[in-house]
């Protein structure tokens, strides 16, 4: 077994599912689903359930999941330890919430190892509100949230504006959609497939007013209740019954039975800032942020 292969078994046992860990590790669903095998192969035995709600550890998943980081937390500090401290990478802790565009950091992470080639990328997926929290406490160094913070103490910039459209199964579209795209209104009768108004509170609350001024009933996901996964999302569409948000780059294949369609008149636009602490004086961190800003991109 390769290190390279446990901290991806860690990642999927964490994040709850292949294509959360696939969109964390910044690989294919399907090169880790082929990593995982190689290791049940290598060891002879089931590690993961695996259904339409996520992904769990077997008994034997449990097992390895705690020799894995046991194993993952000495390579890492031996490592550090025959480096020594001059030669050590610095390390950018950056929270990235779900459905992120996903040609943005790439090419963003490329130019900061051309200018920073010592700094290594950590990245961590969390929803905005855990996100500013962990900036605040100084457990992240950038965060990639959909709510702006009104906090003097942290800076932000836009990095990504998406116009928002809709997921629906083929059926449903055939009776609602138009050459253009579809009605927001005409989406009244399904039911919306949201997220918790918790994890990012004033993107919930914009999302929730536009819908309600077009006759959608909105109710927000119970307190407590794990993250939509992709599975369940499209699980839930392909019924007929249900509608879900999405932008025009997603970056998962939608199954057979199901398309994306722009919304008429362009009525949900979702934005997401880089934040960090406006204290900071990291030159890496610097540059980061100037690749991803929008109006420097522009």
């Amino acid at each position: 077994m390769e290190i390279r292969e446990l901290r991806a078994f860690v990642a999927v046992v964490t994040d709850g599912s292949l294509s959360a860990a696939a969109r964390r590790l910044h690989v294919s669903q399907s090169a880790l689903s082929q990593t995982v095998q190689s290791l049940e192969r290598q060891l002879g035995v089931r590690l993961l359930d695996r259904d339409r709600t996520g992904a769990r550890p077997t008994d034997a998943g449990k097992v390895l999941l705690r020799e894995a980081k046991s194993l993952i937390d000495h390579h890492d500090r031996t490592v550090a330890l025959i480096a020594g401290p001059e030669t050590q990478a610095a390390v950018l802790r950056i929270g990235v919430p779900l459905e992120f565009p996903a040609d943005v950091l790439p090419a963003a992470f490329a130019e900061l190892a051309t200018r920073h080639p010592r700094t290594r990328v950590e990245i961590r997926h969390a929803a905005s509100a855990v996100q500013v929290s962990a900036l605040r406490v100084g457990d992240l160094d950038l965060g990639l949230v959909r709510d702006r913070p009104n906090d003097a103490a942290l800076d932000s910039v836009l990095a990504v504006e998406e116009t928002i459209g809709v997921l629906l199964s083929d059926a449903r579209a055939g009776a609602i959609a138009e050459p253009g795209g579809v009605q927001l209104h005409k989406l009244a009768s399904l039911s919306w497939m949201g997220f918790a108004r918790a994890d990012s509170p004033a993107w919930y609350d914009q999302v929730a007013a536009t819908m309600r001024a077009h006759g959608i009933e909105v109710s927000d996901q119970p307190a407590g209740d794990p993250p939509l996964t992709t599975e369940v999302k499209l699980a839930a569409v392909a019924t007929g019954l249900t509608f879900a948000l999405a932008p025009p780059r997603w970056t998962q294949p939608l199954p057979d039975g199901i398309s994306w369609h722009p919304l008429i008149g362009s009525p949900i636009v979702r934005r997401t800032w880089a934040v960090w602490t406006a204290e900071s004086r990291r030159r890496d961190l610097a540059a980061l942020v100037a690749t991803i800003d929008v109006s420097a991109r522009a």
